[in-house]
């Protein structure tokens, strides 16, 4: 009887295991050890599977005393390390000073004691080559994750609960009892004598996870007798269907995004053609490769991200993502960009040609000419925008290179009148990422000339009759 409840509970790990590959021949496994039920029952169950010669698994026992609670806490370690004599199983302790970190960090008490229980399993890990740290949550935490996952206002991704495996920095969590209820497991110990300690901080409704655990899913459970059950199905369907949609959005990832400036951007007209689910993953995948922490909470950035990109107005927004980012919509893109610290304004005066000005904050550079006329200048518009031939005797001097204003308006050419520099940027599609770093050549009567790389005036054309010429170039950098 005894026997048969152990060799249960052995090969419900076997099966796990057989569908989600959490060992190989010959791996080391780190055992996260606490010293209560259910990590006892994890070390048990792996002692037997590592019986197996041909698979040849390696235990490594692991417990952390956070000195949270004096005597007992000690009392634990040493508990576990007389388990782990009898099994035959090296043992490895951590001691942390929690309080002292949760000082420095500013961290909560759950979340500090968790950075360094992980922070030491990851080190034993390092040290013993291990391919993986077993830890022994099972159904009924699960089932205690889902739900206060819901309570936060979780997406799938966080109402998948724990995963069975997951990959973290160089090794796999794994977790064989995740499909085992905790009753299950106190009786084994029970029937087969395995002794175990109880963790009295456990019992206390001032955390978190225990109020749901001691308080909320008890109430609940008046109107569902199963739902542990449901909250772990729940978990189980989610998570696959979580996964798939994941490598959806990774391979829609591959396909659409590009880099730009060395971030992410990606092209509206694609990007519309996803499904709504793949458009959010997507937006959530390129902020978790950004510099930038993200959670669940960032639906709302999500979002306002994606409902930016699909409307047809306005084609140019741009949204502080937090942490010197933020997301833009340049007319057909959307990327996402360093936020930009203010251009100052400059000037400079060309008083002699040839003449060169370098404008440090923009990386531009204007090249400036006086040359013959020649029948290949007659059209001063046909070297692309880059270049501008102007008549020189129909220039007033000295000229100026200076910054952008509010406010400013040029004569344009083929039309009669003039037009304000940000409609020409509009009907050009400059990104307004883009507008501050172009230069604006002006006359002595600060008369706009030229718009490098946009747009030259109608003032100073060329004409059969002119005899020299200024010839502006723009450079992008500095030779």
């Amino acid at each position: 009887m005894m026997e048969r409840r152990m060799y249960r509970l052995v090969e419900e790990a076997r099966l796990m295991d057989s569908e989600y590959h959490l060992w190989s021949p010959g791996d080391c496994i780190v055992v996260a050890v606490s010293g209560g039920p259910d990590s006892v029952a994890l070390l048990h169950i792996l002692n037997e599977i590592s019986k197996d010669k041909e698979l040849g698994l390696r235990l490594v026992c692991a417990h952390v005393n956070h000195g949270l609670r004096g005597e007992q806490s000690d009392e634990e370690a040493e508990f576990v390390r007389n388990l782990a004599g009898k099994l035959g199983i090296p043992f490895e302790l951590g001691f942390f000073d929690i309080p002292s970190y949760m000082k420095d960090s500013g961290k909560g008490l759950q979340l500090a004691a968790r950075d360094k229980r992980y922070e030491f399993l990851h080190d034993v890990a390092t040290r013993y080559s291990a391919a993986s740290i077993a830890l022994a949550h099972h159904a009924n935490d699960q089932a205690e994750t889902v739900m206060m996952r819901i309570l936060r206002g979780s997406g799938p991704s966080g109402l998948a609960g724990m995963r069975v495996k997951r990959r973290d920095k160089k090794v796999e969590l794994i977790r064989p009892l995740l499909r085992i209820y905790k009753d299950e497991l106190i009786l084994a110990c029970d029937t087969l004598g395995i002794p175990y300690v109880i963790d009295s901080s456990n019992l206390l409704p001032k955390y978190a996870r225990n109020a749901v655990r001691l308080d909320v899913l008890p109430f609940l459970g008046q109107y569902n007798e199963q739902l542990t059950d449901s909250l772990n199905r729940l978990a189980e369907v989610i998570g696959v269907e979580d996964d798939y949609i994941q490598r959806e959005a990774e391979a829609a990832y591959a396909k659409l995004v590009f880099k730009q400036d060395g971030l992410e951007a990606f092209r509206i007209n694609s990007f519309i053609n996803l499904h709504a689910a793949l458009q959010r993953r997507m937006i959530k995948l390129i902020l978790n490769y950004l510099p930038l922490s993200t959670d669940e909470g960032d639906f709302v950035k999500i979002e306002a991200i994606r409902k930016g990109a699909i409307q047809n107005s306005p084609t140019t927004w741009s949204i502080d993502l937090g942490g010197g980012l933020r997301c833009l919509r340049e007319y057909d893109t959307i990327r996402f960009a360093l936020a930009e610290s203010q251009i100052p304004h400059y000037t400079y005066v060309v008083e002699h040609f040839p003449a060169e000005v370098f404008i440090k904050d923009t990386g531009r550079t204007l090249r400036f000419t006086r040359e013959e006329a020649d029948p290949g200048l007659l059209k001063s518009e046909g070297r692309g925008n880059d270049e501008a031939v102007f008549d020189t005797d129909g220039l007033h001097y000295p000229l100026t290179v200076r910054s952008r204003l509010p406010g400013d308006i040029m004569k344009v050419m083929g039309l009669n009148g003039s037009k304000k520099v940000k409609d020409i940027f509009i009907d050009e599609k400059i990104p307004p990422s883009m507008r501050s770093e172009i230069p604006i050549v002006t006359d002595a009567n600060g008369q706009i000339l030229w718009i490098p790389g946009v747009r030259r005036s109608a003032i100073a054309t060329v004409s059969p009759h002119t005899s020299s010429v200024v010839v502006m170039a723009l450079q992008k950098g500095r030779e």
